[in-house]
């Protein structure tokens, strides 16, 4: 497993995104919590989740319980590991999602992650999407005196773009520590953000990184199979998974990327952290630089 830091927290360079294990046609508990210890048999250090990750009304930080369960069973050390959560949105149960961005909400939202992670203070807490109805300054304004208070240790933003990603490093300063934002093979539109993210010295951690990647007999029946792209030829030459080769490019993009990818099978993790021991060289790179859309 390689290793690199959100903040002054050295993590591993592929995390657990656990928002699969909650949402929409999720596992039962006992394949989820499965999941989790198979991500930190592999060396898996980082799990992402948010209070927002539940299917139904009224489930309200689901998968922060979950994963505070899964560690508390789990029969090896778990000090090592950063549980990243997230807050800002909200699902009603109808499959939509909210936005509220309030510094009212995200304090209250704060204080109950922690108490449903069991923490005395958050390793971790990003702000999950900018509320159009609140002004940016005001909602980073609400970690900045989360910071203050000790009920999170380092702070992140989500789903946002240059110009918040310097305002909100001028508020917080130091305390800011990571961006998080869609990039994959597919959907590269946050080039700009990880530069600037590379550059402030802030951890880049994309989220949905497989995208563009077709499904392997990894994930089941759920998607077509494919064997006609750079990342499933240069895998077949490896003897890896197209995911493994997609995870692997990503780390190679630059040295602040830490990918989350998702996962609800114990087998999908343990693959996906193996692609931290993947080094590829400057030619298989070229080669899906020369395969990317657009």
């Amino acid at each position: 497993m390689q290793y690199r830091t959100i903040a002054d927290t050295v993590v591993s360079a592929i995390g657990l995104g656990a928002m699969p294990l909650s949402i929409e046609h999720r596992p039962d508990e006992t394949r989820a919590i499965a999941t989790v210890h198979a991500a930190l048999d592999a060396g898996v250090t980082l799990i992402d989740t948010a209070d927002s990750y539940h299917w139904h009304a009224g489930e309200v930080g689901h998968n922060e319980l979950l994963i505070a369960r899964a560690l508390a069973r789990y029969g090896g050390d778990t000090s090592g590991i950063l549980v990243a959560t997230k807050g800002g949105r909200g699902r009603p149960g109808d499959g939509s999602w909210t936005v509220t961005g309030t510094p009212e909400h995200l304090k209250q939202a704060a204080e109950a992650s922690a108490k449903r992670l069991g923490v005395d203070a958050i390793g971790l807490y990003q702000l999950h999407k900018p509320d159009p109805a609140v002004p940016w300054a005001e909602s980073v304004g609400a970690l900045r005196e989360l910071l203050d208070a000790g009920t999170i240790r380092a702070a992140g933003i989500s789903n946002v773009t240059t110009a918040q990603i310097r305002e909100a490093h001028a508020i917080l300063g130091d305390g800011l520590a990571s961006v998080q934002n869609q990039y994959s093979p597919a959907v590269r539109d946050s080039e700009a953000e990880l530069r600037l993210s590379t550059r402030l010295g802030l951890a880049f951690l994309p989220w949905s990184p497989l995208g563009g990647i077709s499904h392997s007999s990894l994930d089941g029946p759920s998607g077509p199979t494919s064997v006609g792209t750079a990342f499933h030829r240069i895998a077949a030459d490896h003897g890896v998974s197209p995911q493994q080769i997609a995870l692997a490019w990503l780390l190679a993009r630059s040295p602040a990327v830490i990918p989350v990818p998702g996962a609800s099978r114990p087998v999908s993790i343990t693959d996906s952290a193996r692609a931290a021991e993947l080094e590829l060289s400057a030619e298989e790179l070229a080669r899906l630089e020369d395969a990317l859309p657009g």
